[in-house]
Protein backbone atom coordinates (compact mmCIF):
# COMPACT_ATOMS: atom_id res chain seq x y z
CA UNK A 1 0.00 0.00 0.00
CA UNK A 2 1.50 3.69 -0.80
CA UNK A 3 2.50 6.00 1.76
CA UNK A 4 1.33 9.59 0.51
CA UNK A 5 2.65 12.84 2.11
CA UNK A 6 0.16 15.77 3.11
CA UNK A 7 1.42 18.96 5.04
CA UNK A 8 -1.26 21.23 6.59
CA UNK A 9 -1.52 24.75 5.59
CA UNK A 10 -2.81 25.61 8.86
CA UNK A 11 -0.11 24.51 11.32
CA UNK A 12 2.42 23.47 9.06
CA UNK A 13 2.82 19.64 10.52
CA UNK A 14 3.78 17.13 7.66
CA UNK A 15 2.20 13.71 8.11
CA UNK A 16 2.03 10.47 6.56
CA UNK A 17 -1.07 8.39 5.56
CA UNK A 18 -0.72 4.86 4.22
CA UNK A 19 -3.59 4.64 1.28
CA UNK A 20 -5.04 2.92 -1.61
CA UNK A 21 -4.73 4.21 -4.74
CA UNK A 22 -8.36 3.85 -5.36
CA UNK A 23 -9.28 6.02 -1.81
CA UNK A 24 -9.84 9.76 -1.87
CA UNK A 25 -7.22 12.08 -0.66
CA UNK A 26 -6.84 13.41 2.19
CA UNK A 27 -8.33 16.82 2.73
CA UNK A 28 -8.18 18.10 6.62
CA UNK A 29 -5.09 17.96 8.58
CA UNK A 30 -4.70 14.87 11.41
CA UNK A 31 -3.98 17.83 14.00
CA UNK A 32 -5.98 20.92 13.39
CA UNK A 33 -8.26 19.47 10.87
CA UNK A 34 -7.34 22.28 8.80
CA UNK A 35 -6.27 22.01 4.81
CA UNK A 36 -3.09 19.99 3.70
CA UNK A 37 -1.95 19.57 0.26
CA UNK A 38 -0.35 16.38 -1.09
CA UNK A 39 3.59 16.23 -1.16
CA UNK A 40 5.54 14.97 -4.05
CA UNK A 41 8.65 12.94 -2.29
CA UNK A 42 11.18 10.55 -3.22
CA UNK A 43 10.52 7.14 -3.23
CA UNK A 44 12.66 4.00 -2.02
CA UNK A 45 13.02 1.70 -5.12
CA UNK A 46 14.75 -1.82 -5.21
CA UNK A 47 14.41 -4.16 -8.14
CA UNK A 48 14.83 -7.60 -6.92
CA UNK A 49 14.46 -11.18 -8.71
CA UNK A 50 16.41 -12.73 -11.48
CA UNK A 51 17.20 -10.36 -14.38
CA UNK A 52 18.61 -7.23 -12.63
CA UNK A 53 21.79 -5.86 -12.43
CA UNK A 54 22.47 -6.09 -9.20
CA UNK A 55 21.45 -9.82 -8.72
CA UNK A 56 23.38 -11.36 -11.90
CA UNK A 57 26.56 -8.88 -12.62
CA UNK A 58 27.74 -7.19 -9.37
CA UNK A 59 29.90 -10.10 -8.95
CA UNK A 60 31.35 -10.92 -12.16
CA UNK A 61 33.69 -8.35 -13.00
CA UNK A 62 36.67 -8.13 -15.99
CA UNK A 63 40.09 -9.23 -14.52
CA UNK A 64 42.51 -6.34 -14.51
CA UNK A 65 45.60 -8.59 -13.94
CA UNK A 66 48.70 -7.94 -15.84
CA UNK A 67 47.77 -10.91 -18.15
CA UNK A 68 47.30 -9.36 -22.20
CA UNK A 69 43.78 -10.19 -23.58
CA UNK A 70 44.53 -9.58 -26.95
CA UNK A 71 46.31 -10.39 -29.53
CA UNK A 72 48.18 -7.15 -30.23
CA UNK A 73 48.46 -6.72 -26.17
CA UNK A 74 50.32 -10.16 -26.44
CA UNK A 75 52.12 -8.68 -29.13
CA UNK A 76 53.47 -6.06 -27.54
CA UNK A 77 54.02 -7.80 -24.06
CA UNK A 78 56.77 -10.08 -26.53
CA UNK A 79 58.20 -7.10 -27.68
CA UNK A 80 59.06 -5.00 -24.34
CA UNK A 81 59.69 -8.94 -22.71
CA UNK A 82 62.43 -9.31 -25.01
CA UNK A 83 63.95 -5.59 -25.23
Amino acid sequence: MPIYEYKCKKCGKEFEVFQRISDPEIRQCQFCEGPVSKLVSLSSFHLKGSGWYVTDYAGKKPSTGSEPTTEKEKEGKEKTDNN
